[in-house]
């Protein structure tokens, strides 16, 4: 295929929207969209190379992957490889060893399935994950293998008329399964290639139904498609349903600027767009880590220093890495040889070490293994009793398949879960149950605009219409971080504000009074006790008690008791209304804060394992509290 400027220039318009966005999402608040146009451009190119082997029979599966390989891999390798040199320096344990099991995974590009796995494109924690950009090379790469050999395969049993027709079908059949999954299973939809894969075929279309047009009709597709870009870059928000049916808007777009066809355009001829469009492949690759960064030391305001640095570095890794010649040659059996296959094996290879070293944490000071590794320290309980199973029953501390006549009910988010182990340890041999939810109010009837509540509705039905009737002498035991509910996210915390209040109630009351009336109406016929939240911060606790200790800082992480008492002063009401229905409400401030600091580490350990949930060291601290009122 022949070079097009307008292709190349239209790489530029997708790579600075994306760069934009990610450095602040303000600048630009759709651009995240710029990796659908990314998306646009490699289906034309790769459908043109298929489609014009395929015709004079000279295609080579082999070939094909070899050059692909060739000029994806080599800077890709080259940034693992600096990123785990800065690592063993910089980085803690347990984000060593994250980026570890990052690497492995986007050196095999499987890193959209692995992070699809792990949380949200959107979700703050993701911005602590230095290859998470990745993930749209290994949907492209699996696209690359499978789209050749599924034409190749028809090609046997259809003309090329038919293979066409068959590519424009999967386009539009895809773009709606996408539109409707998009709801249902966003994360799943954003990263995985069932629903992204119509936006590469949607570019096959673009060259296998090239439109012919006057000079002024070209330019009029040209202004059309770059204004569908543009409004995609400036109207859409993270807060959107992505990708859903509005990911049409710059996917259209940028079929339509391809149709036009216009090599001679100053919008993307020009020599700016020209030179970003060039090195946009490692522009992309650079400009990630680099807010990553920026984020892993809390350095804020440096947007433009980003911008050009990624830039720079984009450009050197254009220079030096991607525009070299990576030759390959075949040996008499046919067995592939390639210059830079040592090298990808040893990426990985190292990637896979540190990961199963634990972040290769010998290197590291025992005080900043203790430290680092408070991440880790979570419930015994995640899988078996929250994640899966959902209903767990335990008598002497152990988990069992059934209980009938339990004596104890526990109940909660994610908050629960943190706490649950102490106040098994603290009711000893008694009967009880638990279940839990993640992001869960456990109130009947909640709704929510922004959030697949689903699991939540099913397990609270499950409690209040089985677990509860069926154990009429069961102590009922709440625990939620109630704060989020009622007043949403504290100012310090860089959360997506759409999530600030999480849920609706169904009629005229508002979840905070219907929180009360529903507690209330179980003390009439249990011993109800509710805890209050937990302090909060705007740190991950072990990653920043680890990364103080690696620079020698004595600075402690604290707030004091009146920043508690703000950030709870909406909830405080809810809890004088709960104990006038002699509901016993549990506060773990006396354990965990002195007479006016809430402190984050005992003895040099922290006692969180995020920036608000206890650690398993951290919730031992509460077992005085729990055993003393739930003892009784």
């Amino acid at each position: 295929m022949h070079f097009r400027k307008d292709i190349n220039g239209l790489r530029a318009i997708a790579v600075i929207a994306v760069v934009l966005f990610h450095f602040n999402e303000n600048l630009m608040t759709g651009g995240f969209a710029g990796v659908d146009v990314f998306f646009v451009i490699s289906g034309y190119l790769m459908t043109g190379i298929i489609f014009t082997k395929l015709e004079s029979n000279k295609f080579s599966l082999l070939q094909f992957y070899i050059s692909r390989a060739n000029r994806i891999i080599p800077p890709l390798a080259f940034l693992c490889i600096v990123l785990l040199i800065f690592g063993w320096f910089y980085l803690t344990p347990i984000d060593y060893k994250a980026l570890g099991k990052h690497i492995v995974s986007s050196m095999s590009f499987l890193s959209n399935v692995i992070y699809w796995s792990e949380s949200g494109y959107f979700d703050n924690s993701s911005h602590e994950k230095w290859l998470l950009h990745t993930w749209s090379l290994s949907a492209e790469w699996q696209f690359y293998i499978i789209y050749p050999l599924v034409l190749l395969a028809i090609k046997k049993c259809i003309s090329t008329e038919a293979m066409k027709f068959t590519v424009l079908v999967g386009a539009i059949s895809g773009a709606i399964f996408c539109a409707i999954v998009s709801y249902k299973l966003p994360s799943f939809s954003y990263f995985l290639l069932p629903t992204r894969a119509w936006e590469m075929m949607v570019g096959g279309v673009a060259y296998l139904y090239p439109i012919k047009a006057t000079i002024n009709r070209k330019k009029a597709y040209e202004y059309f498609g770059l204004t569908l870009i543009v409004l995609s870059y400036v109207f859409i928000t993270k807060d959107n349903v992505w990708p859903g049916f509005l990911a049409l808007l710059p996917v259209l777009g940028a079929f339509v600027l391809i149709q036009a066809n216009r090599s001679d355009s100053l919008l993307t001829g020009n020599i700016v767009f020209q030179a970003l469009g060039k090195w946009s492949y490692s522009i992309y690759l650079w400009h990630w880590p680099l807010v990553v960064f920026f984020n892993y030391y809390n350095i804020h305001d440096l947007t433009w220093f980003g911008l050009i640095l990624s830039v720079l570095l984009g450009y050197l890794s254009f220079r030096y890495i991607e525009s070299q010649s990576f030759k390959f040659s075949f040996d008499r059996r046919g067995i592939l040889l390639l210059k830079h296959i040592s090298v990808i094996g040893l990426v990985s290879l190292t990637g896979l070490c540190v990961y199963l070293t634990k972040g290769a944490a010998f290197h590291y000071p025992e005080s900043v293994r203790l430290a680092s590794n408070e991440g880790e320290n979570s419930s015994p309980y995640s899988e078996s009793c929250f994640r899966s199973k959902g209903v767990c029953y335990f008598i002497d501390g152990e988990i069992v398949d059934y209980l009938t006549n339990v004596e104890y009910i526990i109940f909660g988010d994610s908050h629960s879960l943190a706490q649950l182990s102490a106040i098994i340890d603290s009711i000893g041999n008694k009967k009880s149950l638990y279940i839990g939810s993640s992001a869960c109010l456990f109130i009947p009837d909640l709704g929510s605009s922004v959030y697949d509540i689903s699991q939540c509705q099913t397990k609270t039905r499950k409690l209040y219409d089985e677990l509860i009737p069926d154990n009429e002498n069961a102590k009922l035991v709440s625990i939620h971080r109630t704060n989020i509910y009622f007043s949403g996210y504290g100012e310090n915390e860089s959360e997506n504000k759409y999530k600030d209040i999480r849920y609706v109630y169904g009629n005229e009351k508002t979840v905070k009074s219907q929180y009360v009336d529903t507690m209330c109406e179980l003390s009439s016929t249990h011993d109800v006790f509710v805890t209050k939240p937990t302090p909060e911060f705007s740190y991950n606790i072990p990653r920043e008690v680890s990364k103080r200790l690696m620079s020698d800082t004595d600075n402690p992480i604290q707030i004091t008791l009146k920043e508690y008492q703000d950030r709870n002063k909406n909830t405080a009401d809810v809890f004088e209304k709960l104990q006038l229905c002699d509901i016993k409400v549990l506060d773990p401030i006396k354990y965990i804060c002195s007479e006016e600091i809430c402190f984050t580490s005992k003895s040099g350990r922290p006692i969180y394992k995020d920036d608000d949930h206890l650690s398993e060291f951290g919730n031992r601290l509460l077992i005085p509290m729990f055993s003393y009122y739930l003892s009784k």
